[in-house]
């Protein structure tokens, strides 16, 4: 094979460089309780030297498969042997950190497996950014992933890692956690898209409506997420208070209320100015075919304008979607739940563990909505990058 087969891919060397560093940083990290600092200990100390040097070999190995550019499928195999490493590694070093180390003892990932957990996930996608896989492959991929996760914990195996002791004293917090958070993010995506899409639609349409209206929303984009959080407080909470059966429905100054309120108000511009753009990229030539044809304009709208315009104005949902999957978590400081309820509380109480709690749920449903509205997009699209 010429040089060309066997050069070396820029991205896997830094991958390769940085991944055998973040090696030699510790791994594990062993306290003697929940909220005091531990002592970081490097992989190949979890345990006895027969049962780490598997895990080590295979993130080793992993990282110096993902170096050839021009064998993009063994990159990705590389990336997958190099998580199976992390995930043995955190399987032997868990229990055997824990022995003899105390009833309240506890084991947490420390930097190098954070460094080395990232350092893969890149290589993962730089592989797949070579290979290039359809829409219903990358679903397919997605699905094997959570899947697969969604096993490993049920199995239990990591069941002594910090994190999960303290999802273990709050599962029925977590799950109402969770349902808040969804609703949070995905409530004020259909309100927004509900109150945005016709109010789009008027400003495609008239020009004067446009120049005022798009200006108004860009201005409360602007504000600042935790200033916008604190300007709904006043605001329910005198409609609370003034109107009559207001209380009752949960509008009041603090809780659910004015977090949607708040993230249905940053969801307005991204889903108004993307049905406006998105109507207005139909081709002149597709709406002179329809006037010849004899539709009208609501014909127009629904058969040409808006099919053609679809993947600007999902493009628009998936701004907003990942963007309140995030802010949705400062909701915690007003009382309106979701996982940002653990990331304040871990903050108050120096419990690093429980702010993952709250945040590693946010960046996964964070990362799994757009990769998802990804896919929407590109099936939307007339002309499809791939449907293999």
């Amino acid at each position: 094979m010429g040089r060309a087969g066997w050069g070396l891919s820029p991205p896997g060397v830094l991958f390769a460089v940085l991944g055998l560093g973040a090696l030699l940083l510790p791994f594990l990290t062993v306290a003697a309780n929940r909220i005091v600092a531990g002592d970081g200990v490097l992989p190949w100390r979890l345990a006895a030297p027969a049962v780490t040097l598997p895990g080590t070999a295979a993130v080793m190995a992993g990282l110096l498969l993902g170096l050839p550019s021009a064998w993009p499928r063994l990159r990705f195999a590389g990336s997958i042997l190099g998580l199976a490493g992390l995930l043995w590694l955190l399987m032997q070093g868990a229990p055997a950190l824990l022995v003899g180390a105390g009833d309240y003892a506890r084991v947490s990932p420390a930097i190098g497996f954070w460094c080395l957990l990232l350092i893969l996930m890149l290589l993962m996608a730089d592989a797949l950014a070579q290979l290039a896989p359809g829409s219903l492959a990358r679903g397919a991929l997605l699905a094997a992933v959570l899947g697969t996760l969604a096993l490993i914990l049920w199995s239990g195996t990591l069941s002594q890692l910090s994190i999960l002791q303290e999802y273990a004293g709050r599962r029925e917090a977590f799950a109402d956690a969770a349902v808040r958070h969804l609703a949070l993010a995905f409530g004020s995506l259909a309100t927004a898209a509900a109150i945005g899409f016709p109010l789009g639609i008027l400003c495609h349409r008239r020009s004067s409506l446009r120049t005022t209206t798009l200006p108004v929303l860009s201005f409360l984009q602007t504000i600042p997420s935790l200033a916008m959080f604190g300007l709904m407080i006043p605001i329910l909470g005198w409609v609370g208070d003034s109107v009559p059966g207001a209380q009752a429905i949960g509008i009041a100054g603090i809780g659910f209320a004015p977090a949607f309120l708040a993230l249905v108000l940053y969801s307005l511009l991204p889903v108004v100015g993307n049905t406006v753009t998105g109507l207005a990229a139909t081709p002149p030539s597709a709406l002179e075919a329809a006037r010849g044809m004899g539709m009208t304009p609501r014909q127009r709208l629904w058969q040409v304008e808006l099919p053609l315009g679809l993947p600007i104005i999902l493009t628009g949902l998936r701004i907003v979607l990942v963007q309140n999957v995030g802010l949705a978590v400062i909701a915690g400081l007003i009382g309106g739940g979701g996982f940002g309820t653990f990331v304040f509380q871990g903050l108050n109480q120096t419990a690093t563990d429980l702010i993952l709690l709250g945040a590693l749920p946010t960046v996964a449903l964070a990362l799994v909505s757009a990769i998802v509205m990804d896919i929407l997009v590109e099936l939307a699209s007339p002309t499809p990058q791939g449907t293999a």
